[in-house]
């Protein structure tokens, strides 16, 4: 369930939005029965309109299904006024990104990050869980049995946060220690970033044979990787993989992998990987622009490496995407190399655009050959 506020700004649409929200669902192994969008003037305290749960209602008695997922986070009392409404599960976005990435984490380290975002995103959400024991008790001079049940569980979670967060530091000052000693050595460190689901574990495959997974799913890869690249009649960088980007990316997430987010802030260069052939290029670019904004990252030199070039062949680009990507890619003064990850294709001109900007004091680079040519994507993709 969607909900659009007339007269706000969107990068999405909410139809759009829907449709990544079913592949979240996918990833988290569960299947979408029915989906719903609602363009309100505002949000109300159910999220919805008095209409639209019923409508919600009378399809869960049709389809049978268990949970409502709804694509923004809800406030605590949005949750439990939805839940009294509807009387089955409800998850929201934050929620349903936390538990892929749950599932997903295989180090450490990741488990570590993943638990930090879960108790903070729960903490607040933890009034209402014992409202049936404070019927039992309570009024002026007296504590209700509920009361002290949340009291305990709430002290139970900040105490937890706070040994997260203590074992999160320890990991940053090991990664901070590692970093140095990189620097010390004078090996290039690049970092690959983009928007889940681009391409990225498999480009990093392409390059150095990592063997890391790479499925066409939402966050298929949590957890930082970082190989050796060989580059011949150059010299070698480590490359690490980071994890994938996505709109409306909960900040307790972002804050909860400041850790792993710092290995791009102490790379030498960045590679933007894009999935051209995504009918929200355009709009995944934005977001991960604006994500890397957040993270005083924007400056950092980079190349962007449109990816999945081998599927344009069949790929049918109509021209309000075709001219809203190039718009969009054209405000960014970056090295723009086409690569097929997964083919091969135009690998070698993404290395020589890496040692260049390397070796480059300023960081700048003449853009790659094989790009827009009449407003469309050249098809000279042979080297």
């Amino acid at each position: 369930m969607g909900v659009e506020i007339k007269g706000a700004s969107h990068l999405w649409t909410v139809e759009d939005s829907l449709e990544e929200l079913s592949l979240l669902v996918s990833s988290a192994g569960a299947q979408v029965v029915s989906t719903l969008n609602q363009r309100l003037d505002r949000q109300t305290h159910t999220y919805v309109g008095k209409g639209k749960i019923a409508e919600i209602k009378a399809l869960i008695d049709d389809s049978e299904a268990n949970v409502v997922i709804f694509d923004d986070e809800l406030t605590p009392t949005q949750q439990r006024n939805l839940e009294e409404a509807l009387g089955v599960k409800i998850i929201d976005r934050t929620a349903l990104i936390l538990d892929v990435f749950a599932r997903r984490a295989q180090t450490h380290e990741g488990r570590l990050q993943v638990e930090l975002a879960q108790h903070e995103y729960l903490l607040p959400r933890l009034v209402g869980q014992w409202s049936h024991l404070e019927r039992l008790g309570g009024g002026i001079g007296t504590r209700g049995p509920g009361e002290t049940q949340l009291e305990t569980d709430r002290r139970i979670i900040r105490n937890k946060i706070q040994k997260l967060k203590q074992s999160l530091e320890q990991v940053r000052k090991h990664r901070s220690l590692y970093r140095h000693h990189r620097q010390r050595q004078g090996v290039p460190v690049v970092s690959l970033v983009g928007y889940t689901n681009a391409g990225k574990s498999t480009l990093l495959n392409a390059l150095s044979n990592a063997g890391v997974v790479a499925e066409n799913k939402l966050f298929s890869t949590l957890d930082p990787i970082t190989r050796k690249i060989s580059n011949p009649g150059s010299r070698s960088f480590l490359l690490t993989d980071t994890v994938g980007f996505i709109q409306k990316l909960p900040p307790t997430l972002v804050a909860a992998f400041r850790a792993t987010l710092e290995e791009i802030e102490s790379a030498d260069a960045v590679i933007h990987v894009i999935d051209i052939t995504h009918q929200n290029a355009a709009e995944q670019v934005q977001v991960v622009d604006d994500l890397l904004a957040e993270l005083n990252l924007k400056d950092k030199p980079r190349i962007l490496a449109l990816n999945k070039i081998d599927l344009l062949v069949d790929h049918q680009q109509d021209e309000e995407y075709s001219q809203s990507l190039k718009a969009t890619l054209n405000q960014n003064e970056d090295s723009i190399v086409t690569v097929s990850a997964a083919k091969g294709w135009g690998l070698n001109n993404l290395l020589k655009s890496i040692t260049t900007l390397l070796d480059t004091e300023k960081g700048q680079l003449q853009d790659a050959p094989g790009f827009w040519v009449d407003g469309s994507l050249s098809n000279n993709f042979n080297n």
